[in-house]
C-alpha cells in the first residue's frame, strides 16, 4: 500500500510552480490572486490553491514547505501562530517566524480587524452602538465562524472582556452568516472590517469600546527558501493597498464571482498593469474540476479494490482475524469524513496535498468492499463447496475458479457502493486545496452564491449516477448469467 501511495504521490505533487495558499474567505482569495499575477508578470510560475481552510492548516502547509506563501494578518500571526502578546512588533514577528524558515512582507497598507456587526435597523431600534451595549440584550442570538469561536482573540476572551457570557451562540460559515443575519436567523455575527457585505447589507460595525481586538495588518507569509526574485516581488506589494481599495476589490469579487477578475482591478492602478485578464472560461474550469475529481475518486477506488478484496477474502474465513479486519474497517467508517481528512493532514508524506484526499477516500471506501466480499464468499452453499473439493481442485483454484465468480455479484455491489461514496466524499478534498468539484461548492459557500454551488454539486451528482449505471452495465458483462437477478 505504501508503495502504491508513493507512486500516487509522485504523480500528484506540484514541484515546478510556486504554490500560493489562501483561506476560505473572499479577501484571502483576492490577495493570493494579486500575488500570483504579480509573480507571473515577473516570470515566476505560480499556482493558487484556493480556500485551503483556516489559519492552522495554512501555517502547517507553509512551515512544512507544501505551499510557498499565503496572505495573513499581523493580529493572527501574533495571537494564533506565535502566541505572543498583541504588542509584538513586526521586527519581533519576523525574527520569530524566521526560526521556522518563514518570512513576512511589510504591511500591504490596510487593517482588516475583527469586528461584530448587526443590521442597522436592529441596532437603531435597540440603541446599540458599542459591543458593551450587547450586555443588555441576553436574548440576542450570535452567529460566529468556527475559527473565531476557538481563537485566542476570538469569542471566549471577547465575551469574558465584555461580560457577554450566557448568550445564545451558533457556529456558522462566514458567508452563510451574512445571509443568516439578513434574514433574522441571528442578531450579531463576527466580521472582517473590509468585508464588502457590510456596506452591501447596510450593517453596523459595533465599536470595540474596550479596545479588545488587536491590529490585523495584511501581509504575506512566505518560505525563506523561495527564489530571491519571488521574495522581491512579494515584498514589493507592501504599502500598495489601502482599506477603501481592498473593500472595492472584495465587492468586485462578490459581484463577478471571479477572484482573478477582481484582482485585475488592483493592476489597473499600478505600474505593473498589463491590462485586464479574461477569467478562465467555465468550460475549462468544469473540465479541470471534473478531471481532478475523477482522479481523486478513481485512484482511491483502485486502492480500495486492491486492498479490500484480499482483506474480504481473509475476513470470510472468520475467526479472530476476520473479526479484527471487519472491526477495524467498520471503525474507520464511523469517523466523520471531515475529521478523517483533518487527522491525516499532520501525517508525514501526506500533509496538505491530493495524497491526503486519496488516502482518506481509500480508507472510507474499504468497508463496503471488505464486507461484501466476505459476505459473498460466506454465503456460498455447502454443497457447492463440497462439489469443488470433490473435483480435486486445490484451495487457490477453488477460490479463483469457483468461489469468487459465484460471489462476484456481491463483490461488485460493494465496489459500486464504494465508488458512489468516493464521488460524493471527494468534494471535501477542496478543503485542503486538492481541487475537484468541491472547489466551486466551497467558493459558492464563501460567496453565498447558489449558482456557484450548483456548478460543483450538479456535476458531482451526475458523476455518481454515471458511475452507478456503469457498474450496472458491468454486472451484465462480468457476472455469470445464472447468477444475475
Amino acid at each position: 500500500m505504501l508503495t502504491a501511495l508513493s507512486i500516487l504521490g509522485a504523480s500528484t505533487c506540484w514541484a515546478e510552480p510556486i504554490l500560493a495558499g489562501s483561506k476560505k474567505f473572499t479577501e484571502s482569495y483576492v490577495l493570493a490572486e494579486i500575488a500570483k499575477r504579480s509573480l507571473e508578470n515577473a516570470g515566476v510560475p505560480t499556482e493558487h490553491r484556493q480556500g485551503m481552510g483556516g489559519t492552522i492548516i495554512l501555517w502547517q502547509a507553509l512551515r512544512s514547505n507544501q505551499i510557498g506563501f499565503y496572505p495573513e494578518y499581523t493580529g493572527t500571526i501574533s495571537e494564533e501562530i506565535l502566541k505572543t502578546p498583541a504588542t509584538t512588533t513586526a521586527a519581533e514577528m519576523q525574527e520569530l517566524l524566521a526560526k521556522s524558515g518563514v518570512g513576512m512582507t511589510g504591511e500591504l497598507g490596510f487593517n482588516n480587524t475583527y469586528a461584530l456587526v448587526m443590521s442597522r435597523t436592529a441596532a437603531e431600534q435597540k440603541q446599540i452602538r458599542t459591543i458593551s451595549d450587547l450586555r443588555n440584550h441576553p436574548e440576542f442570538k450570535f452567529g460566529m465562524t468556527h475559527e473565531f469561536l476557538n481563537r485566542r482573540d476570538g469569542w471566549q476572551p471577547l465575551a469574558a472582556r465584555y461580560q457577554l457570557a450566557g448568550t445564545n451562540i451558533v457556529g456558522l460559515d462566514h458567508g452563510l452568516g451574512y445571509d443568516a443575519l439578513r434574514n433574522g436567523s441571528i442578531d450579531v455575527k463576527d466580521a472582517y472590517s473590509t468585508d464588502a457585505k457590510i456596506g452591501e447589507y447596510d450593517l453596523v460595525v459595533l465599536e470595540d469600546d474596550l479596545g479588545f481586538f488587536p491590529q490585523y495588518k495584511a501581509v504575506f507569509l512566505y518560505r525563506l527558501a523561495l527564489p530571491a526574485n519571488a521574495i522581491s516581488v512579494l515584498q514589493g506589494l507592501a504599502g500598495t493597498l489601502d482599506a477603501k481599495r481592498m473593500i472595492q476589490l472584495n465587492a468586485e469579487a462578490e459581484r463577478t464571482k471571479n477572484y482573478a477578475q477582481a484582482a485585475d482591478l488592483y493592476f489597473t492602478d499600478t505600474a505593473s498593469s498589463q491590462g485586464p485578464r479574461i477569467g478562465e472560461p467555465f468550460g475549462r474550469k468544469l473540465w479541470r474540476w471534473t478531471s481532478r475529481h475523477l482522479q481523486l475518486a478513481g485512484l482511491s477506488l483502485l486502492l480500495s479494490i486492491a486492498v479490500g478484496i484480499p482483506l474480504g477474502i481473509a475476513a470470510s474465513r472468520g475467526g479472530a482475524t476476520g473479526q479484527v479486519i471487519l472491526g477495524l474497517t467498520s471503525a474507520v467508517q464511523t469517523i466523520p469524513s471531515l475529521a478523517l481528512l483533518a487527522l491525516l493532514v499532520p501525517v508525514p508524506f501526506l500533509g496538505i496535498s491530493a495524497r491526503t484526499a486519496i488516502a482518506a477516500l481509500f480508507l472510507y471506501g474499504l468497508l463496503p468492499i471488505v464486507r461484501n466480499t466476505a459476505t459473498g464468499l460466506q454465503d456460498i452453499a455447502l454443497p457447492i463447496r463440497e462439489s469443488a473439493v470433490a473435483l480435486g481442485l486445490e484451495r487457490r483454484a477453488r477460490l479463483w475458479k469457483i468461489y469468487l465468480p459465484i460471489a462476484s455479484r456481491s463483490i461488485l455491489g460493494g465496489i459500486k457502493t464504494s465508488a458512489v461514496i468516493n464521488i460524493g466524499t471527494a468534494t471535501l478534498a477542496a478543503l485542503i486545496g486538492a481541487g475537484g468539484l468541491g472547489e466551486p461548492i466551497l467558493s459558492g459557500l464563501n460567496l453565498n452564491d447558489h449558482v456557484t454551488i450548483l456548478q460543483g454539486a450538479i456535476p458531482a451528482a451526475v458523476l455518481a449516477l454515471l458511475v452507478q449505471w456503469s457498474f450496472d452495465l458491468l454486472d451484465r458483462l462480468l457476472i455469470p448469467k445464472g447468477l444475475r437477478l
